[in-house]
């Protein structure tokens, strides 16, 4: 008996599928007109730091003789070594300087020291301030908090005479924790700042921190911040640049080389004006010396600074 054959089914085409070309958007006049203002603020903003950086590599005959050149005119580094006090008074005359002395890494160091003590009191006090207003129940809290913010429009102008006699009455002009001491503790920002942050913290990590019989001491330390972390970075570095940069208090209270700071100090060598002219040279050389460390600094955590306060500002 003959078996009957069905024919095969005739196979079934393959699909292709087009493939996904990449889509390049076009530079509409609107976008090149975005990143040509936008590459022009940022040759505005770092045009400065070339300037002072070209003027550092010039010598001041050069500068006198052709101060328009964009290029270092008669490249050099003497004005780094008149800054780091690397030459004898005659070379310094001879090469445009007064021949006075900077006793750089002693104001570097009298600089880190203000700095130091500044950022870490005032952290560590602004957090505690703040974790009362944000996580503390107490009658009135949100009325002192309130008036705590207020000091934020007090001009600081108004608060240097009362700080200096403070300063005199307490025997500490002309020192080190004399420059330190009216910003030592907290301020309104710092403690608005993590204040942000802390109302963020769910309240079910504290609840489950108390069920293990902690208390809010050991919360505040174990708990918050660890958590608290990178605006406690980010604040950190804002108060370190702060402090560092502070000029009009440490010109008031400091008086000699043991407890000047650096910005002071770049003005003490700038009133050396010799017979020919400033030192145009050696000061942008100390200027730029002195900025580069908070340059690197603010470089480095420029991203978690930008996040921190977007995150903070959200509640």
């Amino acid at each position: 008996m003959a078996t009957m054959t069905t024919p095969a089914e005739p196979a079934a085409p393959p699909t292709t599928e087009p493939a996904v070309r990449p889509t390049h958007r076009r530079l509409s006049l609107g976008r090149a007109t975005a990143w040509t203002v936008l590459w022009l603020i940022v040759l505005v903003t770092l045009l400065p730091f070339y300037w002072i950086l070209r003027t550092a590599l010039s010598t001041n005959a050069g500068l006198n003789a052709d101060p328009a050149n964009p290029l270092p005119v008669d490249l050099t580094g003497s004005g780094f070594a008149r800054a780091f006090g690397l030459q004898s008074t005659e070379e310094a005359v001879a090469q445009g300087g007064a021949g006075g002395g900077l006793d750089f890494w002693r104001y570097l160091l009298n600089s880190v020291i203000v700095s130091t003590l500044i950022t870490g009191c005032q952290i560590f006090f602004s957090a505690m301030a703040a974790y009362a207003f944000a996580r503390l129940r107490w009658r009135g809290r949100d009325q002192v908090f309130g008036l705590f913010l207020a000091g934020l429009m007090v001009p600081t102008i108004f608060t240097l005479l009362p700080n200096f006699v403070l300063i005199k009455q307490l025997h500490l002009v002309d020192s080190l924790l004399g420059i330190a001491l009216p910003s030592l503790f907290m301020t309104p920002f710092a403690v608005f700042f993590l204040r942000q942050f802390f109302l963020n913290i769910p309240h079910e990590v504290e609840e489950a921190a108390l069920l293990d019989g902690a208390g809010k001491v050991r919360i505040f330390f174990r708990v918050v911040l660890p958590m608290a972390s990178t605006p406690i970075i980010t604040l950190s570095v804002l108060t370190y640049i702060t402090s560092w940069n502070d000029y009009f208090w440490p010109l008031m209270v400091s008086y000699s080389d043991d407890s000047r700071v650096l910005t002071v100090a770049l003005a003490v060598f700038r009133a050396q004006t010799p017979a020919t002219g400033v030192d145009w040279s050696g000061l942008t050389a100390a200027t730029l010396i002195a900025a580069l460390p908070m340059l690197v600094l603010f470089a480095c955590f420029a991203r978690r600074i930008v996040s921190s306060i977007g995150f903070t500002g959200i509640k």
